[in-house]
């Protein structure tokens, strides 16, 4: 272990960025509605590296105004680069206000980019005995590495990699780090708008650097060069020279490094938590306090995995870990650094007691454990007397199937509840659920609970009907505010300042060690299953006023609550599987995917690991060159991304194959061989849980298994539905899907009468779409020209351009945006529908589905286009795809009541987007078949009929 004195330089903006966009596809929206990604992001990097390497000295760098001297050079320089994501700009006040509370120094100089001020207090640390490490994905600053100048790197996947000038002479081949500044300057940066000369790329540069050193021994020995390069480079020397000054770090911003400013010191504890807290952050919060405590330093100062770690220079003999802010404020008087490591065990008590939330130590609650005999009596007495009530079921694991009850917890006013533990005795639990039945089935009383489906699922299985007006908070917050997490713990936080009891402080956490909750006292049972009931009973209060404003009343009461019973109804039912079928199928694929790898390796010449996307990208590009200049990737390797390889394919036999191996390898192993581990084995059933809560359109989601994701695009894709069989020789599956719905509806809200009109008459409405749009009678279409309208008429909801247009047929980019363009000729009222929806979105920050499911676009109004464009979609899509999501809920509920109330033995069992799919008792299908297609048909009157395809089988493919 070394005992100089380490310097950790951040590269806030690199960080920034690229914590924002580690959360683009699924955005941490607070119920404020900011986007919380790149603070979050930041944050727990920053954290990150001071839990792995407890630094002495540390310090963020930040840019400002841009490099002055390097737009004097070239005013192009960075011009092409888009503005900054609105989340970003919204983000960087909050970042410095946390790191101003942790006494943090935030370094940054007018004029000068972090580049500069990280390289120049680099290399004046390192004339005071200092390691330093640039905290930064960048690889521009791998020329300032040296003996004590190293990049500390976050690598993709978790956990940073520490480059010095072995890992720098590696990477780019160089024989001293300075020469990345020629490496840079020869090659160019897009990102940056740096020129480069014209035709070096990144090999060619590595082999100029191997032969002449730098730029200028280059540029002095064109004349060893041939052909069009030599002409290239000759005629871009001074290009070549400029490259190179704009690629290179200054190393004389007017900054200092005075050693006691960049000190860790004590953080601000109460203000930085005060600020997590106004941003919900809940588990970055908990991160941060255990960070600056003894134990969670202790437990966290050694990187993980196999990464390298920063030197052996981690770990210096003070061990300190806070920060100080430029002026050193925050430190203990007298005491120097302030130190997590003395062993007094204070600061974690000290963390600790810095929450603003209350929690059920300092909230007076009476929480009682019903006793049996008089005590369950008495409380049945009361519980019958009440109007509404909370209730939440403690079981043995998260399986409703397979779930037993523990305990369950009644409240019905704030702070005060009930619990009644249960025996592990099955008889006995039966019987004293026998007690309770009255309560559940009175049509009379309320009850309320946080994702009530796993409780009715759970009574069920105890023969108990839970009956009467249902609040769920769960979905009642996801009416409210769509885009945000609904968990208690978020809920009663954001909504109540009331950080709950967490599970695992009860039973640990998961792994063979975590107990079960029939493990935990009877006292902690019941402070921990109280609580949880009392508060959802507050949340319901606060809720029930926010479903009024948001408009979204009606849709809890009529669709989202009935379909809860629905769903956990199909959920217990289940659907068989017919898992030999799989497992031969399994072997066919087997031997499909072994003859594709086959094909493949005799079309590139050698073996190689066909999923492994940089051996893949660097045989496709840089062995057999398919195209002159293919997309990398943030991390530098060639993209194989499945949109890149697809553009590609039709011409290139390779590439085919390579989609086709990916696909059935991806079949295989996701639902093929998947599919049997999850029948349940106390049904011999596939159970599939389905979420009201996840897509903010309104759409149902799958999960354990996903069943709605099953690819039937492809031959073998659609086999795996066959997998699918009804549950016995009495019965068959039969599957209803609406024909074409989303476009019915757009018909119809656009009031476009030439494709309303189609659709009265029973047209085909792509061959309809195809006869006007290319001006040919209807009996003239060719399959081409009707596949080309059908991709149009699907595609413009989804906002296609040409460019995707073509990808997706064999038009040409110039045919496709004819294509469009008379498509919005031909259906002029759907252009203005959809400019109507942006424009709505604009001024009311939201769209909404015909039954008024709202969807919220918060970037409808941004400033940076490529986000603005994505909102705009959206603004066109959601009503759409909510519209046809709210419309077959509505028909799942109504077919549900006819067949209980009509006594059917068949039964729905899945839902699959515009598709749902029965166990219909053979007897019964005359009058099941109609039942269905008129509730489907009739569920929602629009000015388009909807129409209703119906089959049946002896397996779920041949009843689709």
């Amino acid at each position: 272990m070394s005992d100089q004195k380490r310097l950790f330089l951040v590269d806030a903006y690199a960080l920034i960025f690229r914590g924002y966009y580690a959360f683009i596809k699924n955005p941490r929206i607070n119920s404020k509605g900011l986007d919380t990604s790149a603070i979050m992001g930041f944050m727990n990097s920053l954290l990150d590296v001071i839990k792995r390497e407890r630094p002495d000295h540390l310090a963020v760098c930040f840019d400002k105004g841009g490099s002055e001297s390097r737009n004097e050079m070239y005013a192009e320089y960075k011009a092409n680069r888009d503005a900054t994501p609105e989340a970003i700009s919204l983000a960087i006040p909050y970042i410095c206000k946390i790191l101003e509370a942790m006494h943090v120094p935030i370094m940054v100089k007018e004029g000068f980019e972090a580049d500069d001020v990280i390289g120049t207090l680099a290399k004046k640390a390192e004339k005071q005995g200092y390691k330093t490490y640039m905290v930064t994905p960048d690889k521009d600053f791998a020329q300032l590495v040296s003996e004590n100048i190293f990049m500390y790197r976050p690598v993709f996947g978790g956990g940073y990699e520490t480059w010095g000038i072995p890992e720098v002479k590696a990477k780019f081949e160089v024989d001293d780090p300075k020469q990345v500044i020629d490496f840079l300057g020869m090659m160019g940066d897009s990102s940056d708008n740096i020129p480069g000369l014209p035709g070096v790329g990144e090999k060619t540069a590595k082999k100029f650097i191997a032969a002449y050193g730098s730029m200028e021994g280059l540029l002095a020995n064109t004349h060893e060069l041939k052909g069009k390069m030599k002409e290239k480079v000759e005629a871009a020397k001074e290009l070549g020279l400029l490259s190179k000054e704009l690629a290179r770090i200054m190393l004389d911003v007017p900054v200092e490094f005075h050693e006691e400013d960049f000190e860790m010191s004590e953080p601000d504890i109460a203000g930085v938590t005060e600020i997590f807290e106004d941003l919900e952050f809940r588990r970055l919060k908990d991160n941060f306090l255990k960070t600056f405590t003894a134990e969670g330093m202790a437990s966290n100062g050694t990187s993980h995995g196999d990464k390298p770690k920063a030197e052996d220079t981690a770990s210096n003999s003070k061990s300190s870990v806070s920060v100080s802010s430029s002026a050193n404020e925050g430190k203990q008087a007298g005491s120097g650094q302030f130190t997590l490591f003395g062993g007094d065990g204070e600061a974690s008590e000290t963390a600790k007691s810095f929450s603003s939330r209350n929690t059920i130590n300092e909230t007076e609650h009476f929480y009682q454990t019903v006793q049996p005999g008089m005590g369950t009596k008495l409380f049945l007495q009361n519980l019958m007397k009440q109007k509404s009530v909370c209730f939440d079921t403690e079981t043995t694991g998260l399986n409703p199937i397979t779930a037993e009850l523990v305990g369950i917890a009644f409240s019905w006013e704030a702070t005060k509840g009930f619990y009644v533990p249960f025996p592990e005795n099955r008889e006995e639990a039966q019987s004293l659920i026998e007690t309770l039945r009255p309560f559940f089935e009175d049509e009379n009383i309320e009850k309320i609970g946080q994702n009530l489906k796993y409780d009715i699922k759970v009574l069920a299985k105890y023969n108990v009907t839970v009956k009467g007006k249902l609040f769920d908070t769960m979905l009642a917050h996801y009416l409210i505010n769509p885009d945000m997490r609904h968990n208690m713990d978020v809920l009663s936080e954001t909504y109540l300042n009331y950080t709950p009891v967490s599970i695992t402080e009860l039973i640990g956490k998961k792994g063979k060690n975590q107990k079960s909750m029939r493990e935990v006292p009877i006292e902690q049972q019941t402070e921990y299953a109280v609580e949880d009931a009392d508060i959802t009973l507050q949340l319901k209060e606060h809720f029930q006023n926010e479903l009024g404003e948001a408009n979204t009343q009606t849709l809890f009461d009529d669709i989202e609550i009935p379909l809860l019973r629905v769903l956990a109804d199909m959920e217990l039912e289940g659907i068989n599987l017919d898992e030999d079928f799989l497992r031969k199928l399994s072997s066919e694929l087997e031997n499909d995917i072994k003859k594709l790898e086959t094909a493949i390796y005799e079309s590139a010449g050698e073996e190689f690991n066909i999923a492994s996307p940089k051996q893949l990208g660097d045989i496709l590009f840089d062995k057999m060159k398919l195209v002159d200049k293919p997309k990398k990737t943030k991390t530098g390797q060639y993209s194989t991304a499945e949109d890149v390889l697809s553009y590609l394919a039709k011409d290139h036999s390779i590439i085919r194959d390579v989609l086709e191996y990916r696909g059935l390898t991806k079949l295989k192993s996701t639902y093929v061989d998947a599919l049997p581990t999850q029948v349940e084995p106390s049904t011999n059933r596939v159970h599939t849980d389905y979420m009201q809560t996840v897509a903010a359109t309104g759409r149902l989601s799958s999960n354990n298994p996903n069943l709605q994701n099953i690819p039937i695009r492809t031959e073998r894709g659609r086999e795996v539905r066959k997998a699918f069989i009804p549950r016995d020789k009495d019965h068959v599956l039969l599957a209803a899907d609406y024909s074409q719905i989303e476009l019915r509806i757009i018909a119809a809200l656009s009031e476009e009468e030439t494709m309303i009109d189609a659709f009265k008459n029973g047209e085909d409405i792509h061959a309809s779409t195809a006869a006007k749009v290319f001006g040919i009678p209807i009996s003239e279409v060719t399959r081409e020209q009707r596949g080309n309208a059908k991709t149009v008429n699907f595609g413009i909801i989804y906002g296609v351009s040409a460019f995707g247009l073509s990808n997706q047929t064999d038009l040409s980019r110039s045919e496709a945006k004819d294509l469009i363009d008379t498509y919005y000729e031909t259906y002029p009222k759907l252009r203005k529908y959809m400019s109507r929806q942006v424009d709505f979105a604009r001024d009311h920050g939201y769209v909404q589905t015909v039954l008024g499911r709202r969807r919220y676009l918060k970037d409808i109004n941004s400033r940076n286009g490529v986000v603005r464009g994505a909102a705009e979609r959206n603004a066109v899509n959601a009503p759409i795809q909510g519209s046809a999501a709210d419309i077959i809920k509505i028909a799942m509920i109504n077919i549900h009541k006819r067949l209980s109330e009509e006594n059917f033995k068949s039964k729905m069992l899945l839902q699959v987007h515009d598709e749902l799919v029965f166990d219909a008792y053979k007897p019964e299908l005359d009058k099941l078949r109609p039942l269905i297609k008129t509730e489907m048909e009739n569920a929602y009157k629009l000015a388009v009929p909807l129409d209703v395809e119906i089959g049946e089988g002896e397996n779920w493919l041949e009843a689709h």
